[in-house]
């Protein structure tokens, strides 16, 4: 792969395989993209590889997420070869707690890294491609000039509203009124202005707090499944939403990734990790909901902003249904940059081949 260099080339080393990666970030949210040193896995689905991950080798997920070679709000995506021949590539998606079907940030981050290194060939000035993502395929058009990414639109998977202004009960909280709704993972979203937040970065420790005690209640109290995808269910997600800083901007949102479980009797396990971006599935799940409200039609454009007021627009493509749902096929568009190349391995004596976490930051 180019800029990466063959392993070949280098000074033997006593330690394990090499694995190569390619780090970015859209919009804010990091996405290290795994280009080399994994073979291919089993599976006649991209969706069957990633429960063959999550079975058989989750050791690397948590090798690449965790410390000391991860952080928090770090994102891992695995290239592998696709299973669906109209697919240029395929990817299965990692994050701290779960492998979701599709990411917006992350394939972004997948789109930037394959065409700016010759993986896949660009075309300027647009590229189009086709991605094999464990939700289903993704279409995607890319904007590019001079070797570069400028931008990238994808046809997410069709997202749809389960529950709409649902009452739940949320031990400390009280009642919370919720929607929820699918965009690639269920997300529970709630007003931000209800709990006086208006989601800046320097109330990062509140946001998590609060984002993680409505999932976890939600996720209790309303369980949900995809009806054409039963492997996706349940509530996995929050995100709190307010009005937008920037008039240019529709709303503004901070969704919460969980890096730990909830324990209501321990409130130092309420630890999760805020998306820097403003969120490609969660755009698309709170699309759907205003489109079931009556609030967004089909032709309009949708513009979010997240927590460090980076902006994903977003446009309702057309109406459908999955299962007994109404829903919309939503559109996404950001950006995202290439920052760093690197083999990662792991020494034989290493006491933490899995990486590690510590509560003073997770």
């Amino acid at each position: 792969m180019p800029g990466l260099g063959a392993p070949g080339s280098r000074p033997a080393l006593r330690l394990g395989p090499r694995i190569e990666a390619v780090d970015a970030h859209a919009a804010g949210e990091p996405g290290r993209v795994i280009v080399a040193g994994v073979e291919d896995v089993p599976g006649a689905t991209m969706f069957d590889k990633m429960a063959w991950l999550r079975a058989n080798r989750d050791d690397l997920r948590l090798r690449m997420l965790r410390e000391p070679r991860g952080y928090p709000a770090a994102n891992c995506n695995l290239i592998l070869p696709p299973t669906d021949p109209a697919a240029d590539a395929g990817y299965v998606i990692m994050e701290q707690v779960e492998y979701p079907g599709m990411s917006g940030t992350n394939t972004m981050c997948v789109v930037t890294v394959l065409l700016e290194t010759g993986m896949v060939p660009m075309t300027e000035p647009v590229t189009e491609l086709t991605l094999e993502s464990p939700a289903g395929l993704i279409r995607v058009t890319a904007d590019c000039a001079g070797g570069k990414v400028l931008g990238v639109t994808f046809r997410n998977v069709p997202a749809f509203a389960t529950h709409l202004e649902s009452p739940v009960e949320v031990p400390q909280l009280g009642t919370v009124t919720v929607d929820v709704a699918y965009g690639g993972m269920f997300y529970v979203i709630a007003n931000a202005e209800r709990f006086g937040l208006r989601l800046t970065p320097d109330e990062g420790g509140d946001i998590v707090r609060v984002s993680e005690m409505i999932k976890a209640a939600a996720a209790e109290q309303l369980p949900v499944v995809h009806p054409e995808q039963p492997g996706f269910a349940g509530i996995t997600i929050a995100q709190l939403s307010g009005p937008a800083h920037d008039p240019a901007n529709d709303q503004r949102n901070v969704v919460t990734v969980s890096t730990g479980k909830l324990d209501w009797e321990r409130p130092a396990t309420w630890t999760g990790a805020i998306d820097r971006s403003p969120c490609g599935t969660g755009t698309s799940a709170r699309m759907a909901v205003l489109h079931a409200k009556g609030q967004l039609s089909v032709g309009d454009t949708f513009r979010h902003e997240g927590i460090l007021g980076t902006v994903f627009t977003g446009r309702v493509l057309e109406e459908t249904a999955v299962g007994p749902y109404q829903a919309i096929v939503p559109s996404i568009t950001g950006q995202a940059w290439i920052t760093g190349f690197a083999s990662y391995v792991v020494d034989p004596t290493d006491p933490f081949p899995e990486g590690f976490t510590v509560g003073d930051i997770w």
